[in-house]
Order: structure tokens, then C-alpha cells, then sequence
């Protein structure tokens, strides 16, 4: 079956940075758009960032263009994001799926604060 694991959170002061990998399995990861996404503690789940099968065409939410950066390796069938200069509002759960599942996996947790 579909399933996502992700990894990589941490509690990082603000002005750090992390990465977070996801491991995909159970599907074509070859010819999937990836995408990542995240929950703050009482708020809905929202877009952070989204990679096409390419590698090439990547998209971002507003709140992290310029800071964060998604890859993709289709031989390992993982997908990353790449976290730079990290905020306070960056807390919360990240979870990565692909655009076309409805399965979510358990997340990895992420908590900037000084």
C-alpha cells in the first residue's frame, strides 16, 4: 500500500536550519508530483511546497519562498525540504505525500524557538 515516512524534525533555534527526508513507497514514485505540507499546533494543514516528476518545476507557498527547497531523488524514491533561516510560525508537524494520494503519513515534527 501507499505510505509516507517522514524524518529530520528537531527543535532548532530561529535562524537555523533542518532538513526533512520522506520515503515513499507502495506506488510509481518515477511519475509522481511530490508535495510537502504542514500542520501548526490549532491551525488547518497547508501547501508548503510542491516538485514535479522532472526535479525541475518546483513551487513554493509564499510564507517560504526564498527560505525553503524541495528535491527529489527518483532512484531512492525519497523527497526532501530543504529549511533555511527557520521561524518561529515554521512550528509544526511537516508531512509529504504524493499529489495524486489521499494517504498521509504520521508527519515529522518541527519546532523553532529560542
Amino acid at each position: 500500500q501507499v505510505q509516507f515516512v517522514e524524518s529530520g524534525g528537531d527543535l532548532v533555534q530561529p535562524g537555523g536550519s533542518l532538513r526533512l527526508s520522506c520515503t515513499a513507497s507502495g506506488f510509481d514514485f518515477r511519475i509522481a508530483t511530490m508535495q510537502w505540507y504542514r500542520q501548526a499546533p490549532g491551525k488547518e494543514r497547508e501547501f508548503v511546497a510542491r516538485i514535479d516528476v522532472t526535479g525541475r518545476r518546483k513551487n513554493y507557498a509564499d510564507s517560504v519562498t526564498g527560505r525553503f527547497s524541495i528535491s527529489r531523488d527518483n532512484a531512492k524514491k525519497m523527497t526532501f525540504l530543504q529549511m533555511n533561516n527557520l521561524k518561529p510560525e515554521d512550528t509544526g508537524v511537516y508531512y509529504c505525500k504524493a499529489a495524486e494520494s489521499t494517504t498521509w503519513g504520521q508527519g515529522t515534527q518541527v519546532t523553532v524557538d529560542s
